[in-house]
């Protein structure tokens, strides 16, 4: 053979995570949505930074594209799993509670709706992550106003447990990548499914879930996705600005689980006539309206709303009524010398 000859470049191997790409982007006709495994694979993939950052950028916005189903919803929530260390020591939480939305219309009422079931003794781990859209109030925000300590890890927010039935935990301390992913959105101009499936993360197997959501299309999405992950009991709502906030101004739709059996319910509105929304948003005032300085009857409606939804959603009343009443109950006998 002449030693002129041209030599042929060796085909390179195909990069693993590329099949996922190629079965989200095949085109109209050849493109699907993944199955349960092949998500879980996928995200586990993403989660251990073995995937090249045009993978990523690519299959993230082609899920956006295509729109999440519940069977990937469930998977990526899996996969979380896998790389999520729990202390054994970690005290039972009983209510697990997303909060990645942030508020931009309205105050985020549904924090003092946590704190009210936290002093009366149900567990809760919250978990959120802020500043990754523009001009809206985040949880951690409020709660470092409130002077109520952030953790920054699990064993922290176990302690946070124990003292006062409350911890919040950022998205960044305990799934970094996810959270870097969330951070992508100043870049692709688009939010990631990962700004969906948060919501449905639950770290310490609570119990009882509650997620919001603004686009009332994926309430299905996320009841199929609770019920795949086996989740005990959960309420998925319609919440105000993609929070777990029930503006109480209007009827909600409430999606649920309740041992494996789906459930669909509409709650009422508590007023009659919708209240004007505040000029300019003060998250000093929840404090004000915890210690009874000002009355705000649309904040208060929110606050036992959606504790309302809550207690009823964990079996703690067995009618909207009652709890309500319930709600309003421990909303009048609350200590207002905390704030």
């Amino acid at each position: 053979m002449s030693n002129n000859s041209i030599e042929t470049e060796m085909p390179k191997t195909e990069h693993k995570f590329a099949q996922y790409v190629r079965l989200l982007g095949k085109g109209k006709t050849g493109s699907r949505n993944l199955t349960y495994q092949e998500a879980k694979d996928a995200m586990t993939m993403i989660l251990k930074a073995e995937v090249e950052p045009e993978q990523l950028g690519a299959f993230m916005m082609l899920m956006r594209y295509q729109e999440e189903s519940a069977e990937e919803l469930a998977g990526f929530v899996d996969a979380t799993y896998a790389v999520t260390t729990i202390p054994e020591n970690m005290p039972t939480v009983d209510l697990d509670w997303s909060s990645y939305a942030g508020k931009a219309r309205r105050l985020p009422w549904f924090i003092l709706s946590t704190l009210l079931l936290a002093e009366n003794g149900i567990s809760i781990l919250m978990h959120g992550e802020g500043n990754h859209t523009p001009n809206r109030i985040y949880t951690e925000q409020v709660l470092e106003l409130l002077n109520i300590p952030i953790a920054h890890s699990f064993e922290e927010a176990g302690k946070h447990i124990t003292s006062s039935n409350f911890a919040y935990l950022p998205l960044h301390d305990f799934l970094p990548e996810l959270a870097r992913i969330m951070d992508l959105k100043w870049i692709l101009g688009l939010r990631s499914p990962v700004n969906t499936f948060t919501r449905l993360i639950n770290p310490c197997r609570a119990k009882c879930s509650m997620q919001g959501i603004h686009h009332p299309a994926y309430r299905d999405t996320h009841q199929e996705a609770s019920l795949i992950l086996k989740q005990p009991t959960m309420a998925v709502i319609k919440g105000d600005g993609g929070e777990t906030e029930w503006n109480p101004d209007m009827s909600n739709l409430v999606r649920s689980i309740k041992n494996g059996e789906l459930i669909e319910e509409e709650w009422s509105p508590l007023f009659p006539k919708r209240h004007v929304k505040d000029k300019k948003l003060e998250p000093e005032k929840l404090a004000k309206v915890w210690n009874g300085s000002i009355d705000d009857e649309y904040g208060t409606g929110a606050v036992i709303g959606t504790a309302a939804i809550t207690l009823y959603t964990m079996g703690k009343a067995d009618s909207h009524d009652t709890a309500i009443e319930l709600a309003t109950k421990w909303w009048e006998a609350r200590d207002k010398s905390r704030f």
